[in-house]
Formats: structure tokens, sequence, C-alpha cells
């Protein structure tokens, strides 16, 4: 008897040892799938853009701020294995990188663009609003101007990151010589002149000035620069978009616009011929000292203090006196590309970058977007100070519309028939309008916004 109880403890023993084997195994188990990350993989697409920075030197292109990024992000992250994939593209190639590779395994997850282009895919339905990740203190810290340029129906869908601010710029010697010099100024700013102010600078200098010097730029060969014709547009109190995205230009603001402009070409304010110019024949022109008015901005800074040219800075004119700019802005748009996993990461990856300024900081190299690190930059950003005080000049001088380029391609046509002077300012008023909407009436009509 005694024997078999023995026997039977002992089968006992062994049996509650093999469970608890069995039972911690499962344990270990289920906690080494615990243990295991997702492995997630994105691609960010930027083109090829040159970029400095004060807070690195290594940093002579997007690419290169890329991938130093993307590695800081991918060490640091908790949730998965990440690994990103930095695509750099020739700006050519856009569409082909970008709608051209939707619902591939190279579509984009990230784009890092400048919005004159991003703003498109927009529409897409593709681009994600950002808004459940911007914190309070992300929105405080970016200027509203910026965020109006940003959004679409009031969602946010692009991440602001560089500015740069378009300005006019004028020449003081010739301002001088004709005897305007009360309009000029030695501070380093961004100066603003009234309507009344405009017409006696732009009369004097070309009554007085020498025949081969003209008074102001204008230009109809091709579509460069027309965002800079569109912004003289709204001189007169014209919005120049409706509150759709289209553009209305045939109200009493928008012709006299038109008509100022008109009358400008016929006076003789603009270089002979300018619908046969480009943009870049009026730089040509302002650096040999031949054009008294001309576009300024924080690159063309850099390249205009190597010339001989004695110039100030002054807005666009505008009817309340306050000026307009073109503000062209760079930053981020996160794609969906059906993958809620990648998706996630995607906006983690923004994320990272906004509430961290170690990477914030390295904006500060052209004008940040950041107002906490144009403030503590501000000693190495003092010859860009100016814009950043300019700031709030800035408007939405696409109404991000879904075919921009296709606007572009037809707005500068209507502005050679301006120049031409065979039209009425009526007419010319009615064309911009119809020929503009019709190209953003077919964008429109298939776009796409994600839901």
């Amino acid at each position: 008897m005694k024997k078999k109880t023995i026997i039977i403890l002992g089968a006992l023993i062994i049996t509650l040892v093999v469970v608890y084997l069995f039972l911690n195994r499962k344990n270990i188990l289920i906690n080494e799938n615990a243990n295991e990350k997702t492995e997630v993989t994105l691609t960010i697409k930027t083109p090829v853009l040159q970029m400095t920075s004060y807070k690195d030197e290594e940093i002579s292109d997007t690419y290169t701020f890329m991938k130093k990024l993307a590695t800081a992000f991918e060490s640091q992250y908790k949730d998965a294995n990440v690994k990103i994939n930095v695509v750099q593209f020739e700006k050519a190639n856009e569409d082909e990188q970008i709608i051209g590779c939707f619902d591939t395994e190279d579509a984009a997850d990230i784009l890092y663009e400048e919005y004159f282009n991003m703003s498109t895919y927009v529409h897409t339905g593709k681009v994600v609003p950002l808004d459940d990740i911007i914190s309070q203190e992300i929105r405080n810290d970016i200027s509203s101007s910026y965020w109006d340029i940003s959004k679409i129906n009031e969602k946010t869908y692009m991440m602001p990151f560089l500015g740069m601010q378009n300005t006019l710029c004028y020449n003081k010697d010739l301002f001088k010589q004709v005897g305007l010099e009360k309009y000029t100024t030695d501070k380093d700013i961004v100066q603003n002149w009234s309507l009344k102010d405009w017409e006696i600078i732009l009369k004097t200098l070309q009554k007085k000035l020498p025949e081969n010097i003209y008074t102001m730029l204008m230009y109809g060969k091709n579509e460069s620069g027309d965002t800079h014709i569109i912004t003289l547009l709204r001189s007169r109190g014209s919005t120049f978009f409706d509150e759709t995205g289209r553009v209305k230009l045939t109200t009493k603001e928008g012709i006299e616009a038109v008509q100022w402009l008109m009358d400008c070409n016929k006076k003789g304010y603009f270089p002979a011929n300018a619908e046969n110019l480009e943009i870049n024949n009026c730089y040509d022109l302002f650096v040999n000292g031949q054009l008294a008015i001309y576009i300024n901005n924080a690159v063309l800074d850099a390249t205009m203090k190597k010339t001989n040219i004695n110039y100030g800075n002054v807005n666009f004119p505008s009817i309340d006196g306050k000026g307009f700019t073109t503000n062209f802005l760079t930053g981020f748009e996160v794609f969906d590309n059906g993958d809620e996993k990648r998706l996630k990461v995607a906006k983690e990856f923004i994320k990272f970058v906004y509430e961290n300024d170690e990477w914030l900081e390295y904006s500060a190299g052209a004008i940040p977007c950041s107002n906490k690190v144009a403030t503590k930059y501000e000693d190495a950003l003092k010859d860009k100070q100016k814009y950043i005080d300019n700031n709030q000049t800035g408007w939405n001088f696409t109404g991000n519309a879904p075919t921009w380029r296709k606007v572009r391609n037809v707005f500068y046509k209507d502005i050679k028939e301006l120049l031409y002077g065979e039209k009425t300012a009526e007419e010319i008023a009615k064309q911009i309008e119809e020929d503009c909407n019709k190209a953003i009436n077919e964008g429109y009509a298939n776009s796409k916004l994600h839901e």
C-alpha cells in the first residue's frame, strides 16, 4: 500500500512538473510574441531643393536633411521597427514620382516639398488632414497667415516648415536721382507706400529717368513670375478669388486693377514690349541699373548684395496701404496608402519634427515658420528679420486650386492680351476670370478630399 502511494505521488509530481513546464513555456511564447514589434517601412519623397541650416552646417539640401531626420526617428520610435526610405527626384518628374506611384510599393507616405506644387495633391483624396496631431502649442508657434495657406475647407493638409517671402524692391539711387528721397529709407525693413504715393513715384520715375531706364517690372512671355502680377491685381481691393476658390475679377475693384495695369503700360511705366519679356529679363534690367522697381526675397538678397545696386524693399500696393507679399512655403504632407500602420507612423513622424526643438531648429537658415526658432536664432537671421516681421502680409495666391499649373498656363496669355492693349479692362477681367475658372472647374470636377 505504501509503495502504491509513493508511485501515485511520484506520478502526480511528474504530472505537475509537466503542466508547469507547459504553462511556463506558453507564457514565454506569449511574452516573446508580445515583445515582437511590427515592421513598418515608410517612403519620404522630396524634390532636389537646396537647403542651409544654422543648426547644422552639413546640411546643403533637403535630401541630406531628410536622411538625418529619418535616422533619428527610426532610432527613437518604440511602437514598431521602422525603416524609412528617402527618395529624391527631379522637379520635372514630380507627377510621375507622386501621382504615378499611387497604389504601388513606391508610393510616398510623406512628401516634403514647396506648397506651390504639393497643394494640388490634396485634391487626389490621398492626402490626410493633420489637425488631430497639431497641438495648440504647435498652432500658436506658427503664424496664422501660414496656417491659412495650409488649409482646404478649414482642414490642415500641409505643415509649414520654411518660408520665403517675395516683396518688391526699388533702386534707391534712381529714386534720389529724380527727387524721390523721402520715399526711401536706410532702415533694413519692408516699407509700405499708399496708392497715392505709388502714383507719384511711378509718374515721377517715368518722367525724369532717361529713356533707356524703365520704371517698373512687367512681363507676359510665359507663366514665370505670374504670382506677382496676380498680387498686383489685388491692389484696388479685389480678393482675386471668391469664397469658393474661383477667380472673381469682374468686380469694380478687379476691373480697376486691370485698368491700372493697362494705364501703366500706356504711360510707359513698364519696359517696352513687356508682352515678350519674362521675369528674368526684368531681373537683368534691374541689376544693370535699367529698372527702378523689381522683386526681392531672402534668396535674391544674397545675389543683390554682390551687385552695386543700392536697394530697399517695399510691399506690393494695396488699397489700405498695408501691402501684400507673395509667400512661398515649404513643408510636409502625409499620404494614406491604405495601410493603417504606415499612416499612423507617418503622422508620428510629423509630430516628431514639430514637437522636437532639435529638428524644428533646422528651419533656421531660410525663414523659419516657427516663431520660437526665429526668436532663438534672431542674431543669425538678422538679414531675414525684415521678412519675418512682415509675414502677415502674405496671402494664398493659388487659392489651393486643384489644377494650379493649368491656371498658370492660361493666365499669362491673358496678361499678354492685356499688354497688347487691344481690349478694354472689362473684357480682360472677364477673359481672365473665364479662362482661369475653366481650368479650376475641371480640377474641382475631379477633386476628392480625404475623408
